[in-house]
This record gives structure tokens, sequence and C-alpha cells, in this order.
């Protein structure tokens, strides 16, 4: 049993988009993450992922069932759900800090590649 500290493990890295594995339970990973701009759209077909705000506030874009886009505000201490299979992409005009909640395996860019895609993150 080990205690993670968050600030910490943030303090170790800068680069943006590129998540890393702070832990592991069930088959799930626990992921940090920076990021400022736009993210790519995309959908994770078989896996829900969690977005907690560590630190700053991002705007979380979505397409609902009707395909209109749609965003919602998150911001520090905040936590939003997104469902598997739901098209989404996160922005923030300044820098975020970010803990990830989903399935090992997870890609961070679901069913899209580009430039972003990681395959393997890097564990802290």
């Amino acid at each position: 049993m080990t205690k993670v500290r968050l600030a910490e493990k943030l303090a170790a890295f800068s680069d943006h988009w590129s998540p890393k594995i702070v832990g592991e339970l069930n088959g799930q990973h626990v992921k940090l993450v920076k990021f400022q701009g736009d993210f790519v759209w995309h959908h994770h077909a078989n896996e829900d992922e969690l977005f907690l705000v560590v630190h700053g506030s991002f705007r979380m874009e979505y397409r609902d069932q009707s395909g209109e886009e749609r965003s919602m505000e998150v911001s520090e201490g905040e936590f939003v759900i997104v469902p598997r299979g739901v098209q989404h992409r996160p922005c923030a005009r300044e820098e975020v800090h970010v803990l990830l909640f989903e399935p090992a395996g997870t890609l961070n860019t679901g069913n899209v590649r580009s430039e972003r895609t990681v395959d393997a993150p890097a564990t802290l």
C-alpha cells in the first residue's frame, strides 16, 4: 500500500495532453494529465471516463444524442463522467490539472488517431 501525493506527481511533468498513470485498482487506471487548448473530438465505444479537476477549470464540449453540440464548465473540486459512446472534447483556456479514472488500456483519443494519441502512458 502506498500513498500518492498529487502535487508531487503533477510537479514531475509539464507536457500537455499526455496522461500519466499514478495508480491502478480493479482493472482501472488513475491518471494525471495537464492540458491547455482544445483536444480532438472523439468517443470511447466501451469505456466511461471520469475527469476530476485538481487545479483550474475547463470546458467539456460534447454532442448529445441528437448530435447537438453542448458544453459545461468543470471547475476545481468538480468532476464529470463522460458515458461511453458520447462524442466529447475537453478545452481549456488556461492550464488545468485533471485526475482521470478509466479502464486500463483506454486510449486517450478513443476512436481517433492524431498527434495527441498516447498509446502507452508513462507510469509515475
